[in-house]
């Protein structure tokens, strides 16, 4: 049977109590700081260069036999599986991570993510490979979903397990601005040779560059994971044998309903972002017929919003509690959803901005507390496996779902239905916060 807590704790200051001297020196917490937050920013980089490149490319260099809009489903269907992938990821990574440790399981999963990423920029097309490129298009996918499955979990638990007690929101911050920087990133990129290339040579081999270039910041973050340590609260658990010797049947046995329920507050933030960035790109560019580079602009003006609604929320959080916070995002992005279309369909570009940055700043406030929320939820024994699969369950719920479904209503009701379908799913997440505790105040150390 796994170990269990002890209900007393050590003499002395542990890692993640009240006080606060508690956790690493100043200089300490800015190296695990940065290199919670460069993973991220990586891993969430060649993540959405996926993205963007299934709604602007990738249709006509692997599904050329299909109509634009089933080669676009095709596309967009080729990048949800990365989103079924990564709850994958988070069972074998959380596994380690709660076994041997959170550092070493970050180095691993950088890796994975970083060769994938590469991988798929060097994979022929349709017309040099024919059935075989879209089939190991969709294998690459998946490595990449799996990777970026272990990744959240343990760049998080990397930031808060260091963290003073009463800072965790704010250092649980920076992961959770990792993939705002990691889509400026991809966005800028695509941006940057889409002005500098024509159409042509932008699809016959320009897409290509950004992910092939994904090797030297993978290099950049593995250097930068190497120098921090391993969490002080996983260490106190390892000296005190309070490891778990199956962390993910602990965790589905024992704690189901806070993943479940993980997994429903997490939907409003995944969907509204990648509702932005994802299928607004494509329906934009393609329903609307406002130009690439317009939308690309707008996608990347609109990531300030991203980071401002994050940074705020993440930090206000360790005053007034991440679940109030949370569900005041719901709240807001169910009217949102009201407005998105209306906005977007005016096609004036200040509108489109405003839509765009207002679906992303809202998207921030119910992400940002959760880099502190869904960790504190969890054992120490079983945290990484735990806040994973919430993680990434939600994933597939809010990320994988709506591109695809989206252009479904879309195309048979209308825009104003996809903007519906965008406050029933906020709806779904406010209630499944509703239903779940406030965790400012326990210690790392507590059973929940």
């Amino acid at each position: 049977m796994p170990s269990r807590q002890p209900a007393s704790r050590p003499a002395g200051p542990a890692p993640g109590s009240p006080g606060p001297r508690a956790g690493p020196s100043d200089g300490g917490m800015r190296r695990v700081a940065t290199a919670a937050f460069a993973g991220t920013a990586i891993e969430f980089y060649d993540f959405y260069l996926y993205g963007i490149a299934a709604a602007l490319v990738l249709n006509t260099a692997f599904f050329p036999n299909l109509s634009p809009v089933n080669g676009t489903l095709a596309a967009l269907s080729t990048y949800a599986v990365a989103f079924v992938a990564r709850p994958v990821g988070s069972v074998l990574f959380g596994h380690f991570g709660d076994r041997v440790g959170r550092k070493s399981v970050l180095v691993a999963s950088l890796l994975l993510m970083g060769l994938s990423t590469v991988a798929i920029g060097l994979l022929p097309d349709y017309h040099s490979w024919g059935v075989w490129a879209p089939v190991l298009l969709v294998s690459l996918r998946l490595l990449q979903g799996i990777g970026l499955g272990g990744e959240w979990g343990g760049a998080a638990l990397l930031a808060v397990e260091h963290a003073p007690h009463g800072r965790r929101g704010f250092y649980g911050a920076f992961p959770q601005l990792g993939p705002a920087v990691g889509f400026v990133g991809a966005s800028g990129a695509f941006l940057v040779l889409s002005a500098v290339l024509d159409d042509a040579a932008f699809a016959a081999w320009g897409w290509r560059v950004p992910f092939v270039a994904s090797i030297v910041l993978v290099g950049i973050g593995l250097y930068v994971r190497l120098k921090v340590s391993e969490t002080p609260v996983f260490a106190r658990a390892m000296a005190h044998r309070e490891v778990s010797r199956a962390p993910v049947t602990e965790v589905l046995r024992e704690h189901p309903r806070e993943i479940l329920l993980g997994c429903g507050g997490m939907t409003a933030a995944y969907l509204l972002f990648y509702t932005a960035t994802t299928y607004c790109l494509a329906y934009g560019t393609t329903a609307l017929g406002i130009s690439r580079d317009t939308m690309l602009v707008a996608s990347l003006a609109a990531v300030a919003f991203l980071v401002a609604g994050t940074w705020l929320s993440a930090v206000a959080s360790d005053r007034y509690g991440r679940r109030p916070l949370i569900l005041a995002g719901s709240a807001a992005a169910a009217g949102w959803g009201l407005l998105l279309f209306p906005l977007l369909d005016t096609r004036a570009p200040v509108l489109v901005l405003l839509a765009l940055g207002g679906t992303l700043f809202l998207s921030g406030v119910v992400y940002g507390p959760m880099g502190a929320y869904l960790p504190e939820l969890f054992p120490t024994g079983v945290r990484y496996s735990g806040a994973s699969l919430a993680y990434n369950l939600g994933g597939i719920l809010g990320g994988a779902l709506p591109p695809i479904l989206a252009t479904r209503l879309q195309t048979s009701f209308g825009s104003f239905a996809v903007g519906w379908y965008v406050t029933a799913m906020a709806l779904l997440s406010l209630w499944c916060v509703l239903r779940l505790p406030e965790t400012r105040g326990r210690t790392l150390h507590q059973q929940p």
